[in-house]
């Protein structure tokens, strides 16, 4: 079982710095879109790239009222509090289950 556990916590680890990064993808993003970036730099259509997939998607559910009304985009904000509660219950419940298993 010690195979299976070891696995566990290296996919856990994994995913911890997966999402790490892209948290930080996120905010990089939403602190860029408060400048006027050249579209046509290579890291900024990278960062749209990685980026609004996931963002168009939580802005699609988001109530048109708090979308339209407010003029902020709140949908990066939702994301980071989604990434941190992905590492808090699914890495840490990964690790804990590896660390049993071995």
């Amino acid at each position: 079982m010690f195979i299976i556990g070891n696995f566990l916590v290296a996919v856990a680890k994994l995913l911890r710095i997966l999402l790490t990064a892209y948290m930080w993808i996120i905010i990089i993003r939403a602190l860029i879109s408060w400048i006027n970036p050249n579209p046509y730099n290579p890291a900024i259509q990278f960062l749209y790239g990685a980026t609004e997939p996931v963002l168009s998607a939580v802005r699609g559910l988001l109530p048109a009222r708090i979308r339209w009304s407010t003029g902020i985009d709140f949908s990066p904000w939702l994301v980071v509090l989604i990434i941190i509660f992905l590492q808090n219950f699914l890495v840490r419940s990964l690790l804990e289950l590896g660390l049993r298993l071995q």
